[in-house]
Formats: structure tokens, sequence, C-alpha cells
């Protein structure tokens, strides 16, 4: 006897799916920022929704798509492409990966594969020939999943200010593959 298999997916993000990206982003955010930003715990879905349904309505870029893992019909993950905007970067050949996130209750069921294979062909279909992705430095467990497909430090790296004075900074570390 065979057991079914789950019905999961990843299709282009509707301005529908806002909400849910909302919860996954605030979700996440609260677990990656805590103890870096004060109130990253106290982050609400309300604050990411519109500006979701925004970004979805109305792309910065006719380059920038956000895609959405499935399981049956309820978004379990998200991407954001675009190309990329470092200085070093050529924004007509090097695509940027600008959030991958998968919520953590729904890690280890293949979401993430799925949606990072996804983001790789939108890329490539947007003829991008390099990814990029910035990364909290200390996220061992991305870094791990994004080495393990393929992707590798290029040692550039960043500290971003969080708050603007100078109190609250991640560090991150970039990672790039080949798309060619």
């Amino acid at each position: 006897m065979s057991n079914p298999s789950a019905d999961v997916s990843v299709r282009i993000a509707w301005s529908d799916d806002a909400e849910a990206i909302a919860a996954i982003q605030a979700r996440a955010w609260a677990t990656s920022y805590a103890g870096l930003v004060p109130a990253a715990g106290d982050l609400r879905e309300a604050d990411f929704a519109q500006l979701w349904r925004d970004a979805l309505t109305h792309p910065a870029d006719a380059r920038h798509r956000a895609l959405v893992a499935l399981e049956r019909n309820r978004v379990v993950g998200f991407a954001i492409t675009t190309p990329a905007t470092d200085p070093d970067c050529d924004p007509v050949t090097d695509g940027e990966l600008m959030e991958f996130t998968v919520d953590a209750e729904e890690r280890g069921k293949g979401h993430g594969s799925r949606l990072l294979q996804a983001a790789v062909d939108t890329m490539v279909a947007d003829r991008f020939t390099r990814a990029v992705i910035w990364l909290v430095a200390d996220d061992d467990d991305l870094r791990t999943f994004l080495t393990e497909a393929g992707w590798g430090a290029d040692s550039a790296h960043r500290t971003l200010d969080l708050d603007g004075t100078g109190s609250t900074q991640v560090r991150q570390v970039r990672l790039h593959t080949s798309l060619a």
C-alpha cells in the first residue's frame, strides 16, 4: 500500500496571499531578530500585510517576482527574486534572492527545496546568469541549506543599521551561485 503524497506546489504570489506572507514574515522576523531588535517579538502580521499587498499588485520592476510555496492551498513559504542592487553586481545579469522564508513549522518537508528551485528557474527565465542572497551571518541553518544546494560565500559582507542609531546592527554575508 502506498502513502498518498501531499498536494504541494510553488506559484507566483497573488495579492490575496498578502496576509499569509505577512504572517510567515512576522513569525520569521520575531525569531531571526530576537535579541537584536527589542520589539521583534511584538511584530504583527497587520504591520506587513498592506506592504505586501502593494508590492504584489505594483512590483517595482518587471523582473521583481514573489513566489509562494503551497501545501494544498495554504501558503507555507515565500521567496522574492529581483535584479541585484549591490554596487558590484550587474542588474542585467545578476539576480537577487531578496527574501527566502519557509515557515518554521513547515521545514523539512521539501517546501524549501521546491521554493528554491522555482526561484532559480524564475531568475533563469528572467535571463540572469548569477544569483546572490544576503543572510544574517549567524543563520547557520539557511547557510547550510543553501551551500548544500550549490551556493557559496563570495567574501562580501555588510552590517545593517536596523534602527538608524547604530545601536542595533545585523551582520550579513552574501552567497552566490551561477545560473548558467
